[in-house]
């Protein structure tokens, strides 16, 4: 080989090695780096191994905060606040090593002031709790009985890897709370692996004194975790003594299991629909060893509870001076309302023009004493009447309550019970006025003082079932007077009498049962049934509760059958009576009763039948005869009761209309 091919062949060798040497080193580079690094990742884990912090108070703590969680002014740890159905967390900002090379948990030990302050004393929610979990923020966590911990999906589950001693305030029975007031040991979920009420042993004697979690008083607790022996010990006490020689709880416990190798530590709390702010003063951590103790004159002060403290004139005598004025005020306004509906009427403009025919309700309920059962004469004709005296004019009344809910010619109503109240005779009882208040028309009347026919009749006062006598009423002098003249007119105003049938069974003509039409016919059947129950001293019908009911129709009919009708007569009577007049009121009943309406004589044809102006007809040349007798019976009866149940509580509505017939025979 000459010089020449030596020349060209050692500068590729040069730049061979060059490119070898430039390999070796990128190659040492990258062994130093990582050299480098895991000079790092050793320091790091011996260093979060022995990591210890202590805050007295978080004014410059750097803690990871989410929620409605916030560091106060005064350097407060505040968890929650005034907000309900929230939760807030606070975690020491950087991972912690929990486990060795073996996968055995170290030992580690926490000591923290907390308060829980509710809004109102003794009703809190719903507590706070010392986490450990692999993350800071508890996603997906709720609020209220879950703390902030878990939710409704992942509350119990393994692959939660959370550890969480919490201090309970609320009672949540779906989670097996042993009360309201407890300290639990919490693993993946709620449902507490060991829990003991909230207390601490005392050292001389070893008894159990109980504490009121949340008392707005601070508390403090110690955490502290064996990894050698396994064993957790809880304690809790005042703020003002120190740490008890006996834990609360102490369980045996392997938490590795259960915790990942790098954890976060910190706390995490929760409001329901009660407003309670959590509060954490102080907080000490140490692994690997014991937590130091915290500086409790340095830590800071509560916000005060409630207001400052004010004379007792203001604490106790201006409320009190308040309230009873107020309590004063408020029973004059209550007992000017109440008079003022108790004694509150309907007075609309158009009725202004019959002034002196209206009673002011406050007159009446005064003469009527309030219209207490004391004063109540007896229920019959439309509604139940009470006895009374006005205050001014010191007259004896009776005033009738009338049901009327409706407003439909009202106005035609009262106009037509004024006129009936200009109308003077001695057979009616005087109308004297009315008072109208709402769903209700008062009628004031003279008042009767011997009661009513009927109680004469049938030695019982009147009652709801409306009767001829019952509306027959007695003055002082025991003169009859028609009660009621013209109401069931008016009471019927508006309705239609072809569904609508007012009256009293044994005194409706059966062609009224049928139609439900009223007539001067049927008013006269209506007065042989009352001159049957005068003369006989019994009621057209009387119940029985074994028997069939009787009828005084039939009844006074099979006596005329056996020609002796004047054996139907009210026994009563005694001797005293004149035989002649009971046999032809007797007769004239049944002739007015006669089941067909043309035969029934007219008004003015009874008047002189019992003037003796004329004779009575026989009873057998018109028809009525034993073969007739079930045709003369009130037909459909059974069936009318069972079909217009209404008619039971409407009594003799067309008296009226019989009154007006007399009237109009010059009587």
């Amino acid at each position: 080989m000459g010089l020449r091919d030596l020349r060209c062949k050692q500068p590729k060798k040069v730049k061979k090695n060059v490119e070898m040497m430039k390999i070796w080193s990128g190659q040492a580079q990258a062994m130093l780096f990582k050299a480098v690094l895991s000079v790092c990742l050793l320091v790091c884990l011996a260093a979060s191994q022995d990591l210890s912090f202590r805050y007295n108070g978080f004014r410059s703590a750097n803690l990871s905060l989410d929620g409605i969680a916030e560091i106060t002014s005064s350097g407060l740890l505040r968890l929650t606040n005034d907000t309900k159905q929230e939760k807030g967390h606070a975690f020491f900002p950087n991972p912690i090593t929990f486990k060795n090379t073996n996968g055995s948990v170290f030992t580690f030990s926490t000591a923290f002031v907390f308060a829980i302050v509710p809004e109102l004393a003794g009703i809190s929610g719903h507590g706070i709790a010392f986490v450990i979990a692999p993350t800071k923020g508890l996603r997906g966590s709720l609020p209220s009985q879950y703390l902030g911990l878990f939710n409704k999906t992942n509350n119990g589950n393994d692959t939660n890897h959370v550890f969480a001693v919490e201090l309970d305030t609320i009672y949540s029975s779906e989670f097996d709370d042993i009360n309201d007031n407890h300290v639990g040991i919490d693993i993946n979920g709620l449902t507490s692996e060991e829990s003991a009420p909230a207390g601490y042993h005392t050292n001389s004697s070893g008894r159990l004194a109980n504490l009121t979690l949340a008392s707005s008083q601070p508390m403090q607790i110690w955490v502290e975790y064996d990894g050698t022996q396994k064993q957790l010990n809880i304690t809790l006490a005042a703020i003002n003594m120190g740490k008890p020689s006996i834990p609360l709880l102490s369980v045996a416990l392997d938490l590795s299991p259960y915790l990942l190798d790098t954890m976060y530590v910190g706390f995490s709390s929760s409001t329901g629909s009660v407003l309670t702010s959590h509060y954490v003063l102080g907080w000490s951590y140490n692994m690997n060893g014991q937590a130091q103790v915290l500086d409790l004159a340095q830590l800071p002060k509560l916000p005060r509870i409630g207001p400052k403290e004010r004379s007792k004139f203001l604490t106790i005598g201006v409320p009190t001076i308040s309230v009873s004025v107020v309590f004063i005020v408020i029973s004059g306004l209550v007992y000017f309302i109440r008079r003022k509906r108790k004694f509150a009427e309907v007075l609309e403009d158009w009725e202004r023009d019959y002034g002196p025919h209206r009673f002011k309700y406050k007159d009446l309920y005064i003469a009527t004493k309030g219209f207490r059962d004391k004063e109540l004469l007896g229920s019959g004709g439309f509604g139940r009447v009470y006895r009374g005296v006005l205050p001014s004019s010191k007259i004896e009344i009776a005033v009738k309550k009338v049901s009327h809910e409706t407003r439909q010619g009202m106005k035609v109503f009262v106009a037509e019970i004024v006129s009936i109240g200009r109308l003077r005779h001695r057979n009616l009882v005087t109308l004297l006025g009315y008072c109208r208040r709402k769903g209700e028309l008062l009628l004031v009347y003279d008042c009767m003082p011997n009661g009513s026919l009927d109680k004469y009749l049938m030695g019982t006062s009147c009652d709801s079932q409306r009767c001829q006598g019952c509306n027959v009423l007695l003055d002082g002098e025991l003169n009859g007077r028609l009660g009621d003249f013209g109401l069931a007119r008016l009471y019927d105003h508006g309705t239609d009498q072809t569904t609508h049938v007012v009256g009293t069974l044994g005194y409706l003509a059966p062609e009224h049962t049928r139609t439900g039409k009223a007539t001067t016919k049927t008013d006269v059947y209506a007065f042989g049934a009352f001159l049957l129950e005068v003369a006989c001293g019994r009621r057209p019908i009387e119940r029985r509760e074994q028997a069939e009911d009787a009828i005084l129709l039939d009844w006074v009919f099979s006596f005329w059958v056996k020609g002796e009708i004047i054996e139907a007569r009210d026994q009563n009577l005694g001797p005293d009576y004149i035989p002649e007049e009971v046999e032809l009121v007797l007769k004239l009943g049944l002739l007015c009763s006669h089941s067909v309406p043309e035969v029934r004589p007219s008004m003015r044809q009874v008047l002189q039948f019992l003037d003796r102006d004329i004779p009575l007809p026989e009873l057998s040349s018109l028809g009525l005869s034993a073969s007739g007798l079930t045709f003369a019976h009130p037909e459909g009866f059974s069936d009318y009761a069972m079909s217009y149940p209404s008619s039971m509580n409407m009594a003799f509505s067309h008296s009226s209309s019989v009154a007006e017939s007399l009237l109009s025979g010059g009587r």
